[in-house]
């Protein structure tokens, strides 16, 4: 079942990203130039994509993959490239509108289907392979995996996803933030470290059935994130 918690920061997050930070993020997933310190998130974003696509097979013909927070959708369409069935999900209908005109531009024929929502719909049905990038990063720990234990259940084969890794650098600036007003700031990062998060996961009976396998930190200037593949056994 779903916690308060997590639909009040859904809110928030669907309110920040389709309203105050719309336009910057159309232009940080673009080529469109950016400050220096966009730039260091640029890079970290483009190396996290690279990263989790290169954790899927190069053919991915006859697979159906989850994109589940997907922006403006650069991840989806290389995807649907390599030849999956990408549904595409995102709360923000702005964030998805732009990603449907990017792939018209790109080519519509692609088989992706780009949907406005809520990543634990379990209507979305099943799937090869799930993947998460910094899309579980504003939750809470015990949000978070209960999001993965709700992909999982449809998931066939791996889910590969990022999350916030705790550093101290990284909860000076979560503690630091909450003293901004909130109509100035982005819902907050969630840091976790990789063990706190593994040992949630077993509790959450998640490990009984998957294994961890990789695991990769990008860390350029104002990106940092950390990638985690689930496989099933």
């Amino acid at each position: 079942m779903d916690s308060a918690r997590y639909h009040t920061r859904r809110a928030e997050i669907e309110t920040y990203f389709d309203r105050t930070a719309a336009t910057t993020w159309e232009t940080l997933t673009s080529d469109a130039p950016v400050s220096r310190i966009r730039r260091t998130v640029r890079k970290g974003r483009d190396e996290m994509r690279d990263t989790l696509l290169s954790w899927l097979p190069e053919d991915l013909s006859g697979a159906r993959l989850l994109d589940a927070g997907c922006g403006t959708g650069t991840l989806a369409i290389e995807a649907a490239r390599r030849g999956a069935e990408v549904v595409a999900i995102d709360l923000s209908p702005t964030l998805v509108n732009i990603a449907q005109e990017r792939l018209l531009d790109l080519d519509a024929t692609l088989p992706v289907s780009f949907r406005v929502g809520d990543m634990r719909d379990m209507a979305l049905g099943h799937f090869d392979y799930a993947v998460a990038m910094d899309s579980l990063i504003h939750y809470d720990v015990n949000d978070g995996v209960q999001t993965l234990a709700a992909m999982a259940a449809e998931i066939k084969t791996k889910i590969v996803f990022t999350f916030a890794p705790w550093t101290p650098l990284l909860a000076a600036m979560h503690a630091t933030g909450r003293f901004f007003p909130k109509q100035d700031r982005a819902p907050s990062i969630e840091p976790v470290s990789p063990k706190r998060l593994s040992d949630h996961l077993a509790q959450a009976g998640l490990l009984s059935a998957w294994d961890i396998d990789r695991s990769y930190r990008v860390d350029t200037g104002f990106y940092k994130s950390q990638a985690m593949e689930l496989s099933r056994r």
